[in-house]
């Protein structure tokens, strides 16, 4: 699988609860984080629910 490189780029203040548990399971807890990650069908399923909230970036 491709390596991808998230970024979180807004608060996830005021957002669902659904939303923040995604944001913390990307392992993403605050503004300027980055993480990188295989692109799996899990971890595509969750960039698709919080992409208003990150920056993709494909290594």
């Amino acid at each position: 699988m491709a390596l991808i490189q998230i970024k979180q780029v807004r608060s996830v203040i005021d957002r669902p609860e659904r939303q923040k548990r995604t944001m913390k399971a990307l392992g993403l807890t605050k503004i300027g984080a980055v993480r990188e990650v295989e692109n799996t069908a899990a971890i595509a399923g969750m960039v698709a629910k919080v992409g208003h909230l990150i920056e993709v970036t494909e290594l």
